[in-house]
C-alpha cells in the first residue's frame, strides 16, 4: 500500500467515524434556540439526545449482522443515506416531537458509519498495522467532542441553530462520496450468515451470561452513563443556569473533554504498573468521593460556573481511567466472537445513557442538584456491582494492553 493510498484510506475512516460524535455535540449550543423556535423548554429538547442515544444503541445490533451478510458498502450508503435525509428533515422541522423522531432516525444512520469504520479497519490492514490504524482513529474519536460543540457554538450564535444541521447534513453527503470513490470492496458478502432473529439472539444471551462479561459492562456502563448525565444537562447548566453565550458554552465543553481525554490516555501509561482491575476500582473509589462531595457542595449552593467546571473535570478524569478497563475486561473471555460481545456492550451503554439523558430532561431545569444526585446514584451502584459480580467469575481472563 502506498503512503497516498494509506493515508487517503485513514481520512476517509476518520471521517466515518467522527460523523457521530459531531451528530451527538454540535448541536448542543444550539438547545436554547431550538427551544424557542419549536415553543418547548430546553429539557424537552435534551430529550432528543436520548432518542439519538437509543438509535445509536439499536444500530449497534442491527448493523453487524448486514454488514457481514451483504457485503460493507451496501450498508454503508443505506446508513448514509438515511442519515443525509433526517438531517434535511431536522433543518425544516416544526414540532419538537418530530424532531425528537428525526434524531433518532439521524442516529439509526450514522452508526452505520460506526460500526463500518471498525469492519473496514479488519479488512484493509494488514494484522500488524490494525492497533497503529485504530489509534488514529481514536484520536479522531477524542477530538471531535472537543471540536464539535466549539464550532457549533460560533455556528449557531452567527447562523442560528438550522445551519448547523445543513453542516451536518453536507457533511453526510461528503462522506457518502468519498465512501463511495475511495473505498474499495473489501468484504465478500456472505450468505451463510442468518438475518433471522432466532439465532442472533441466542448468540446474545450465551454472551450476556458469562459471568465477567455482564459484571465489568454494567459496571461499566453505569459508572459511563455519568458522561451521558453530564452531556444531557450541560446546555442547561451553562446556558440556562449559570447564562454563558453559545461560544462560551462550546469552548467549556471543549475543556472538559480535555480532562476525559486525557485520563484515557493516562491509561495506557499506569497499566504498566497496575491490573485493569485495580485501575477500574481505584477509579471508581476517587469517582465516589469526588460525586458526593459534588452533592454537599450542590445542596448547599456553594457552586458557582468555575466550581461546578472543575468538580465535572475531576469527575470525567475518573471516567476516562475505568471505561478502557471496563470495556477490556468485558470482552476478553470472546476471541471467537468478539464483534458481537462488542456489539452488545455497546449497546447496554448507550441504553443506559439514553434512559439517563432522558432522566436529565426530566429532572433538570433550574438547578445543578439533579444531574448531581443521578451521577452519585450511578457511580455508587456501579461500584456495588462490580463487587458483587466479581463473587461469580471462577476465572478471570484478561488481556494485554498491546491487544
Amino acid at each position: 500500500m502506498t503512503n497516498k493510498k494509506y493515508f487517503k484510506l485513514i481520512l476517509i475512516l476518520g471521517s466515518l467515524t467522527a460523523l457521530g460524535p459531531f451528530s451527538i455535540d454540535m448541536y448542543l449550543p444550539g438547545f436554547s434556540g431550538i427551544a424557542a423556535d419549536l415553543n418547548t423548554t430546553v429539557s424537552k429538547v435534551s430529550m432528543s439526545l436520548s432518542s439519538y442515544f437509543i438509535g445509536i444503541s439499536a444500530g449497534q445490533l442491527l448493523y453487524g449482522p448486514l454488514l457481514d451478510r451483504f457485503g460493507r458498502k451496501k450498508p454503508l450508503f443505506i446508513g448514509l443515506m438515511v442519515y443525509i435525509l433526517a438531517s434535511l428533515g431536522c433543518i425544516y422541522v416544526a414540532d419538537i416531537d418530530t424532531f425528537i423522531f428525526l434524531r433518532f432516525i439521524q442516529a439509526i444512520g450514522s452508526c452505520a458509519a460506526t460500526v463500518a469504520s471498525v469492519a473496514m479497519v479488519r479488512d484493509l490492514f494488514p494484522v500488524k498495522d490494525i492497533p497503529k490504524v485504530f489509534s488514529l482513529l481514536m484520536l479522531v474519536l477524542g477530538l471531535s467532542p472537543m471540536l464539535a460543540p466549539t464550532i457549533g457554538g460560533y455556528v449557531t450564535e452567527d447562523y442560528g441553530w438550522h445551519m448547523v444541521f445543513l453542516i451536518l447534513m453536507c457533511m453526510g453527503i461528503a462522506i457518502l462520496a468519498a465512501s463511495h470513490l475511495g473505498l474499495p470492496n473489501t468484504y465478500k458478502p456472505d450468505t451463510s450468515i442468518s438475518l433471522k432473529p432466532k439465532p442472533i439472539i441466542s448468540n446474545f444471551l450465551k454472551i450476556i451470561k458469562e459471568p465477567q462479561f455482564y459484571t465489568y459492562a454494567f459496571t461499566g456502563s453505569i459508572a459511563f452513563s455519568g458522561l451521558f448525565s453530564y452531556v444531557a444537562a450541560s446546555p442547561i447548566i451553562f446556558m440556562d443556569i449559570y447564562n454563558v453565550d453559545a461560544k462560551t458554552y462550546g469552548w467549556i465543553f471543549a475543556l472538559l473533554s480535555v480532562s476525559f481525554i486525557g485520563s484515557s490516555q493516562l491509561n495506557s501509561v499506569l497499566l504498566k504498573r497496575f491490573s485493569s482491575e485495580q485501575m477500574i476500582f481505584g477509579a471508581l473509589i476517587a469517582q465516589s468521593v469526588i460525586s458526593i462531595l459534588f452533592l454537599i457542595l450542590s445542596l448547599n449552593n456553594l457552586l458557582g460556573l468555575y466550581e461546578t467546571i472543575g468538580m465535572l473535570f475531576l469527575f470525567l478524569g475518573c471516567l476516562g481511567i475505568s471505561n478502557p478497563n471496563t470495556a477490556g475486561l468485558t470482552i476478553a473471555p470472546f476471541a471467537k466472537n468478539a464483534g458481537s460481545a462488542s456489539a452488545l456492550m455497546g449497546a447496554i451503554q448507550l441504553g443506559i445513557g439514553a434512559f439517563v439523558s432522558f432522566t436529565i430532561g426530566v429532572f433538570v431545569k433550574d438547578s445543578v442538584v439533579p444531574m448531581v444526585i443521578i451521577m452519585t446514584i450511578t457511580t455508587i451502584l456501579a461500584f456495588i456491582i462490580l463487587n458483587v459480580g466479581k463473587r461469580f467469575i471462577k476465572q478471570k481472563i484478561e488481556i494485554s494492553s498491546n491487544e
